[in-house]
């Protein structure tokens, strides 16, 4: 295709390799440095991106450098093909590139998926301001098929039937008590860190060299 217009490649780069593969880390043409910036340019306009060119001394080009530490604790919400109301997440946002596309922190299973997301493909995720209403937790982690809830901490101990169990604090749901669980501590293997941190500030309960109860 040697009368291809840069305009007409970025159309079809769209169509067929950014809606399966995202954008690229780098663009590598033998059309010229010519070509390859109009079509980065218009490649940039169709995807509504701005171009924010910068020196190697100044990469601050649009004033979100210290904003970008803070989006990468929000989340993003991701709209299955299925049904258009239903809704993959909240994925954590790893990387704000440009204006108009994210990098997000999805599921080690889902390596099959690229993980950068034009905007208009995503959804934030809204904290409720209704009184005693809480925003929806974390997804789970699908380990061998499957689901697995990460640790946030470890509340208690005590020794049930001779055995050392803990009280399970479980991310993004620090302000339901309800929601923590008495787990036995074989399960834990995974978080020795917290269970070290509980027998730090509180030496006195049950742990693993204390005498059964």
């Amino acid at each position: 295709m040697s009368s291809i217009t840069s305009l007409d490649l970025s159309h079809l780069f769209i169509e067929n390799i950014f809606s399966k593969h995202g954008l690229p880390s780098s663009i590598v043409s033998d059309r010229g440095s010519l070509f390859v910036s109009s079509f980065w340019t218009n490649l940039c306009q169709q995807l509504k991106t701005s171009r924010d060119l910068s020196t190697a001394y100044h990469p601050e080009t649009d004033g979100e450098t210290e904003r970008v530490n803070q989006i990468l604790e929000q989340y993003l919400w991701i709209p299955t093909k299925k049904l258009s109301e239903t809704w993959l997440g909240p994925f954590p946002i790893l990387k704000k590139i440009g204006t108009h596309i994210y990098h997000l922190k999805l599921p080690s299973q889902w390596k099959s998926i690229h993980p950068v997301f034009h905007i208009s493909l995503l959804e934030p995720v809204k904290t409720s301001t209704i009184p005693n209403r809480h925003q929806e937790p974390p997804p789970p982690i699908i380990i061998e098929k499957e689901e697995e809830w990460e640790v946030s901490q470890i509340l208690d101990s005590k020794f049930k039937r001779i055995k050392l169990w803990y009280l399970v604090e479980w991310k993004g749901f620090s302000k339901d008590p309800e929601r923590s669980t008495w787990k036995p501590a074989k399960n834990l293997k995974n978080c020795l860190k917290l269970v070290k941190d509980l027998h730090s500030l509180y030496p006195d309960k049950p742990g693993p060299n204390s005498s059964r109860a």
